[in-house]
């Protein structure tokens, strides 16, 4: 097996525990299919429907979130820049999620002990992408279309359909931590 952080695996959604079982923390992925869209007031929605214990309003189980608002579209182009939001403004949320089968979380910035103990309990993925790199990102969006929550704006939950969307697994199922994994390297030096 390759060395974590020199492998790049793509991706197809919906996500199955096999899937997931094989990343570990630096492994690059390229997603392709449809992920789901949303930030803490769309987490929010979700998680009190599920503890009133409705049915989830969009699928979970093997899916992916992407923590963004994106940009508005510009002409010819089905969403603007689409850089990713800090991830802790959904931690009170996502273990839940998690618990109902959402298999990957993408985002920017550490995670809580909560959500990585769901993630290594229920097999699940936070992965990263680049922030600032918005315009990039939203190149490899092909489709987008609001499907829940519209009143939220941007912050609206969106279906997307990318193509060899790229990301950074930092938090895998066996307990790697890519962000601590760098934290120790630099203070070795």
């Amino acid at each position: 097996m390759d060395e974590p952080g020199h492998r790049v695996i793509g991706l197809t959604t919906p996500l199955t525990a096999a899937d997931v079982m094989g990343l570990q923390a630096g492994d690059a992925v390229m997603i392709s299919g449809v992920i789901y869209t949303g930030r803490d007031q769309a987490h929010r929605r979700l998680y009190e429907a599920l503890l009133r214990g409705e049915a989830p309003p969009i699928p979970l189980q093997g899916q992916a979130i992407y923590y963004v608002g994106p940009g508005p579209a510009p002409p010819g182009r089905p969403i603007g820049s689409a850089g990713p939001t800090t991830s802790y403004r959904m931690d009170p949320y996502t273990p839940l999620l998690i618990e109902h089968g959402l298999k990957a979380m993408i985002g920017k910035g550490g995670r809580s002990p909560e959500v990585k103990e769901a993630m290594r309990r229920y097999k699940a993925v936070y992965l990263t992408v680049t922030g600032g790199a918005g315009a990039l990102i939203a190149a490899r969006i092909k489709e987008s279309q609001v499907v829940l929550y519209e009143d939220l704006g941007p912050e609206a939950i969106r279906r997307l359909v990318v193509e060899d969307f790229p990301a950074l697994v930092v938090n895998d199922v066996h307990g790697g931590d890519l962000y601590e994994e760098g934290r120790r390297r630099y203070e070795r030096t």
